[in-house]
């Protein structure tokens, strides 16, 4: 599995789809470390209604959220490219503690610096309740 610097911009369509699959992977390994990795040191986040700067806040906001999300597993899906840019779809789904299983949503922009890492996320998403047997991932 390549690491989140073997894939650096500008991207191809092979190169992007790389990088989309890297990233699905490292999330659903769900280490907040391990993601925290593939970003810069500044990284700028918006997630949702949630803006934040650096490593040590994405994987304290990663550590929480999979704190809540149980059982997450994650689809991520190329949307378009362009140099230092892509933008994917994504699904999840997850369960909270009292077992009620979601499906999450969205979109997702991002900005990569000259070395491969994320600079900018941009994050939009709903979460919809669904019936365990309704699962697709």
């Amino acid at each position: 599995m390549p690491s989140p610097t073997d894939i650096r911009p500008p991207f191809t369509k092979q190169s992007a789809l790389a990088k989309v699959q890297a990233a699905q992977d490292a999330w659903n390994s769900r280490d907040p470390k391990r993601v925290a990795l593939a970003y810069t040191e500044d990284s700028q986040w918006r997630n949702r209604d949630q803006f934040f700067t650096g490593r040590a806040a994405i994987e304290s906001f990663l550590q929480d959220k999979w704190s809540k999300e149980l059982d997450y597993t994650l689809m991520k899906e190329l949307w378009s490219f362009t140099d230092n840019r892509i933008s994917v779809r994504f699904e999840y789904e997850w369960h909270d503690e009292q077992g009620q299983w979601f499906r999450t949503h969205g979109n997702e922009h991002w900005e990569f610096d000259e070395s491969g890492l994320m600079a900018h996320r941009d994050m939009s998403a709903n979460d919809v309740p669904i019936d365990q047997a309704d699962r697709r991932y």
